[in-house]
């Protein structure tokens, strides 16, 4: 017997999962791209994820008896008051359909993370900036 092929795309991703999971996790998606204008979808280690000026933002997950988000645990520290009641390991905060986290704290935590990879990697946004200024035309030789 052959085990399934990872999943290649967000959507294929979802698409595997039941429906009140996958339900939570459009709505995490939505807010994550409404937190991160410009943010782009890839499959990291299995899992959907998304990505900020080309460096990996968080994660989604889906397990048996809960989902999760990945990489947001580090800004997660300064809303630990907001994050009571859901469980946290060292790398991913769980929450279920039942109790997703509030649309507001996805984007606190989202907005931290993407002000934690400006500040590892600011010359990325300087570089697309640069990237989206006009070019000057070059002077022609007589």
């Amino acid at each position: 017997m052959r085990a399934k092929a990872k999943p290649t795309t967000f959507d294929e991703y979802l698409e595997r999962l039941p429906e009140a999971q996958r339900f939570a996790l459009e709505k995490v998606r939505k807010q994550i791209h409404a937190a991160a204008k410009g943010a782009e979808e890839y499959v990291g280690y299995g899992l959907p994820a998304f990505r900020f000026e080309g460096h990996p933002l968080v994660y989604l997950g889906a397990a048996t008896h809960h989902l999760a988000l990945y990489g947001a645990l580090d800004a997660g520290e300064a809303f630990a008051d907001e994050l009571a009641g859901y469980e946290r390991t060292k790398g991913s905060i769980h929450f279920t359909p039942e109790r997703p986290l509030p649309a507001a704290l996805v984007k606190k935590l989202v907005q931290a993370r993407v002000a934690a990879n400006r500040a590892r990697w600011p010359a990325a946004g300087a570089r697309r900036a640069t990237a989206r200024a006009p070019r000057s035309t070059p002077t022609q030789r007589r």
